[in-house]
C-alpha cells in the first residue's frame, strides 16, 4: 500500500525578541540614570517603574526613551556611552507601589529630623539637607554639605542602630543642593539646574565683567550663593560680538581727529567716543571699522632714520676694543746709576727705546762693561746702546703703563719668555738693598717683585748670554 506524500507545512516563525531599550529613569531629586528595557514597546513617558538598583530595587519614572535617550547619553554626565547597561527595568509599578512611594516620601522628613538631632549630639558641623529612602528599605541615604571633610563613621554606627537598615551619607555642594532641592528663581521659573541643565559648569566673576554686568554679589548670585547658572547662557554670543569692535580705549583717528572709544553698545551697533578736549559723541560701527588707530596713523609713525652707507662699519668699529698707543720716547730711568751713568746721551737718530728695569746696585766689574760702548757714541761706528745693555729684565719690575714701549732687539712675544729667577747667574751681583737717590715709585716696583717673584719664565731675550748675564762688550 502506497501512502500519498502529504505537502510539508511551512514552518511557523517564532517572535523575534524585541531588541532591548535605552530608557532614561528619574529618581527623587532630580537624579537619573539610564536602564536597558526588555519590553516589547517603550513604556510611556512619566510611567512609574521599579528598576534594579544594588542590593534590591527601587522607584522610578520615565523620563526619556527612544531617539530622546540616545541624545541624552551622548550629552549628559551620567550617559552610559555607547553599550547597553547591565541594569534594567524590572517592570511597571502597580497602583498599591505607587501609593507605598508616596509613603516613603513622606517619612523621608522625619527621617531627616532625626538625623540632625544625632548629628547635634555628636557635635559635627556639618548640614543634613535630604534623606532618601530606598523602596525596599534596604537602604537609607542621607545627602549633607560641609566646608570641609568629616569624619562621620560613628555617626554611620549610630544611625544604622536606630534605623535598622544600611546606611550611606553622600557628601556634595551647594549648587548640587540648589538641584537636588529645586525651587523658583529671581526670574520666576524653576531653577534651571532643576528644571533642564544637564550639567553644573563653573560660572567666574569673568563673565560677568564680560556682560558689563553689576559686581555686586546679590544681583548676580542664585539661591545657592553661587554666581548664577544663566550667566554663561550669553557668554558666546558676547565674546564673539565684542570681536567686531575696537576695544574700549582705544584712540583711533577718525575724520574728526584722533578720539578715545569710550563705550560700546554691541545690541545698536553703536559706539561711544571722546576727543581730546572731553567731548563724547556716539559713531555708528560701520563708520569707524576702517579707521586707523594713533599706533598705525602714517602721521603720528615715527620716521625710520636714514642710514649712512657706511653706518654699520662705524657701529662694529666703535664696538671693537681700541688698541693702546705705543709710547714713543723711553721713559726716564727712576734713579742714576753709578758715576759712568754719565755719559754723553746718544742722538735720537742712534739712541734705542729702552724699557727701564729697576734700580739696582752695579758692581765695578759690570760699570766697566756698561762704559765701554759709551765711550764711542759719536763715531760711525758706534754700537747702539741696546746692544750693551741687555740685561736680563724682570717682568714684576716693569710698570704696567711703562710696558707700552719694547726695548730694540727683543720681541713683544719675549717679553713673557724671560728667564726664571733661579736661572740667573751669579755675576750679576744685583744687591736687593735700595740705593741712595731711589725714587719711591721704584722703590714699590722692587718690593713688588720680590714679593711675587719674577713672573716671565721661559727662554732669555735674543742677544742675552745663558744664565741671564749680560754680554761681554765688543
Amino acid at each position: 500500500m502506497i501512502l500519498p506524500v502529504l505537502p510539508e507545512e511551512p514552518a511557523v516563525a517564532e517572535p523575534a525578541s524585541a531588541p532591548p531599550f535605552l530608557v532614561e529613569v528619574a529618581f527623587k531629586g532630580h537624579r537619573r540614570a539610564f536602564f536597558r528595557c526588555d519590553f516589547e514597546s517603550p513604556p510611556p513617558l512619566g510611567a512609574a517603574v521599579l528598576v534594579e538598583v544594588d542590593r534590591g530595587e527601587d522607584f522610578a519614572r520615565i523620563h526619556a526613551t527612544g531617539s530622546l535617550a540616545l541624545k541624552r547619553n551622548a550629552g549628559v554626565p551620567h550617559g552610559v556611552g555607547s553599550g547597553m547597561p547591565a541594569e534594567r527595568i524590572l517592570r511597571l509599578a502597580t497602583p498599591a507601589e505607587v501609593s507605598r512611594e508616596r509613603d516613603l516620601r513622606l517619612e523621608d522628613d522625619e527621617v531627616r529630623r532625626k538625623a540632625i538631632e544625632r548629628v547635634r549630639a555628636a557635635q559635627l558641623e556639618l548640614k543634613v539637607s535630604d534623606a532618601e529612602w530606598q523602596f525596599d528599605r534596604k537602604k537609607l541615604t542621607l545627602y549633607f554639605t560641609a566646608e570641609k571633610r568629616i569624619d562621620f563613621r560613628a555617626l554611620v554606627r549610630d544611625l544604622a542602630t536606630r534605623f535598622r537598615t544600611r546606611i550611606e551619607l553622600k557628601q556634595y555642594g551647594v549648587r548640587d543642593e540648589a538641584k537636588r532641592l529645586s525651587g523658583i528663581g529671581r526670574c520666576g521659573r524653576e531653577y534651571c539646574s532643576a528644571a533642564w541643565l544637564p550639567e553644573l559648569r563653573p560660572v567666574n566673576l569673568g563673565v560677568a565683567k564680560e556682560q558689563k554686568l553689576s559686581l555686586n554679589p546679590s544681583q548676580i548670585s542664585g539661591a545657592c550663593g553661587r554666581l548664577m547658572c544663566c550667566l554663561r547662557y550669553e557668554h558666546d554670543f558676547y565674546v564673539a560680538a565684542r570681536k567686531r569692535f575696537p576695544k574700549e580705549g582705544r584712540i583711533l583717528v577718525t575724520d574728526r581727529g584722533e578720539e578715545k572709544v569710550v563705550a560700546l553698545d554691541i545690541f545698536r551697533d553703536r559706539v561711544t567716543l571722546r576727543n581730546p578736549e572731553g567731548e563724547q559723541r556716539i559713531a555708528e560701527l560701520a563708520e569707524i571699522l576702517g579707521a586707523p588707530t594713533a599706533a598705525s596713523s602714517p602721521a603720528e609713525a615715527p620716521a625710520a632714520p636714514e642710514r649712512a652707507p657706511g653706518r654699520a662699519g662705524e657701529r662694529a668699529s666703535e664696538r671693537a676694543p681700541r688698541a693702546r698707543p705705543r709710547a714713543a720716547a723711553a721713559p726716564q730711568m727712576d734713579a742714576p746709576l753709578t758715576d759712568s751713568s754719565t755719559a754723553d746721551v746718544p742722538p735720537p737718530e742712534a739712541a734705542a727705546t729702552i724699557t727701564p728695569a729697576s734700580p739696582r746696585t752695579v758692581g765695578a766689574e759690570d760699570a766697566s762693561a756698561i762704559d765701554a760702548p759709551t765711550q764711542h757714541q759719536s763715531g760711525p761706528d758706534a754700537q747702539p746702546l741696546a746692544e750693551a745693555f741687555t740685561a736680563p729684565l724682570d717682568r714684576a719690575d716693569v710698570d704696567d703703563d711703562a710696558r707700552e714701549a719694547a726695548p730694540e732687539g727683543i720681541a713683544e712675544g719675549d717679553l713673557d719668555e724671560l728667564p726664571a729667577e733661579d736661572e740667573l747667574d751669579a755675576s750679576a751681583l744685583i744687591s736687593d738693598a735700595a740705593p741712595a737717590g731711589e725714587s719711591r715709585g721704584a722703590a714699590r716696583r722692587r718690593r713688588r717683585g720680590r714679593r711675587g717673584g719674577r713672573r716671565g719664565r721661559g727662554s732669555p731675550p735674543p742677544g742675552s748670554a745663558p744664565g741671564g748675564s749680560a754680554p761681554p762688550p765688543s
